[in-house]
């Protein structure tokens, strides 16, 4: 990695960083109360994005990726998670990385130290996306109102992950527990989504969570 450089891509200083979804202060509406919410939405703002491309043939680059991160690379269509760390796979050599809040810039500098001079591409995303957290009994019928993918259970069990078309856009949608679901929403489509998802969930009650 010496021919690379690698910068600190959040703010360090006074500047203030903010998720997509800023502006519908949701850290308010968290503290209203819902009488029977189906569905509970938590937007997992500010995680770190990154895109990781390599020979997924290679156990050089496979065996320093899990060294790092505790976690396989996924096969097709697949998804693992270690905590808040998450690995997903996006096509035969890439995948993406989710990590905690400001773990990003580590997390680069770790695996590029770890994989050495292996052709490689790391990519920060994290500014162009977000996440969003679906989780109660009525979230697949949310999903079902939103997207004409399958979401069945025998179809989308837990540790899948798809990118599909979402109320007239796109996103990914990721299963990631029994009635838990999770969103890959790009920056400029997250307030069309989540006026979206407030209006697919209000027969179920829609309940946010900080």
């Amino acid at each position: 990695m010496s021919n690379v450089n690698v910068y600190q891509q959040r703010p360090t200083s006074a500047a203030r960083a903010e998720s997509p979804l800023f502006h519908a202060e949701l850290d308010k509406l968290a503290g209203r109360s819902v009488g029977s919410a189906g569905v509970t939405l938590r937007e997992k703002k500010l995680r770190g994005h990154l895109v990781l491309r390599g020979e997924a043939s290679d156990t050089g680059f496979t065996g320093a990726v899990e060294s790092v991160l505790g976690l396989k690379l996924p096969v097709a269509l697949g998804l693992t998670v270690k905590g808040e760390t998450s690995l997903q796979w996006l096509g035969p050599d890439e995948w993406l990385l989710i990590v905690p809040q400001d773990e990003e810039y580590t997390a680069e500098l770790s695996l590029r130290e770890a994989i050495g001079d292996r052709h490689i591409s790391i990519v920060n995303v994290s500014g162009g996306q977000t996440l969003y957290e679906l989780t109660g009994p009525g979230v697949r019928s949310v999903l079902m109102k939103s997207t004409s993918y399958d979401v069945h259970p025998s179809n989308f069990p837990v540790g899948k992950a798809v990118g599909t078309v979402f109320a007239k856009s796109q996103l990914v949608i990721r299963h990631t527990g029994e009635e838990t679901w999770e969103l890959v929403v790009r920056r400029s489509f997250a307030d069309y989504i989540w006026l979206w998802l407030q209006d697919a969930s209000a027969e179920y009650g829609l309940a946010i969570a900080s």
